[in-house]
């Protein structure tokens, strides 16, 4: 059954594991981004000999799920980096990743986003100046997906 709310979710509360289990050793830290959810239907055009109609019809066939970027301080942990070393070295590691929206509260979950085989692609670093001030230095990895699987409970 679909829960109706009265005003739009806060994009404010979520968390990210990367692994099945939803146990802490599973959280690398705290993420400030998630961007890229989505997904694509790709369409061909088909339109048969006896069709009365002078137009196409649209044929849905394959679909592809957005790149997904995880944006966070850079912190003491290199699990993230060690990954994306694992898979450019040829010991490829798909994991299921779930970001999972909270509510204001933080007692429940809204809305969860499963990614299906999920492996880094790509990793930044820090844009690092001298010229003082309180910015943190930020890192972010970008992941590509089999499939994307909303979810509400």
């Amino acid at each position: 059954m679909a829960v109706r709310a009265e005003s739009p979710y806060g994009a404010f509360n979520f968390l990210v594991k990367l692994g099945d289990s939803w146990d802490d050793a599973q959280l690398v830290g705290g993420f400030s981004d998630v961007s890229g959810l989505g997904n694509e239907i790709k369409y061909s055009e088909y339109r048969g000999g006896n069709d009365k109609d002078n137009h196409v019809r649209k044929v849905a066939n394959t679909n592809t799920t957005d790149d997904v970027t995880l944006k966070r301080g850079l912190i003491g942990d290199t699990r993230l980096f060690e990954w994306l070393t694992a898979t450019r070295e040829g010991r490829f590691e798909p994991r299921t990743v779930i970001i999972s929206l909270q509510d204001e509260s933080r007692a429940g979950t809204i809305c969860r986003w499963k990614l299906e085989a999920a492996q880094p692609k790509k990793w930044v670093g820090p844009t690092l100046a001298g010229k003082g001030g309180g910015e943190v230095a930020m890192e972010e990895l970008q992941l590509v997906a089999e499939s994307i699987v909303f979810t509400s409970p």
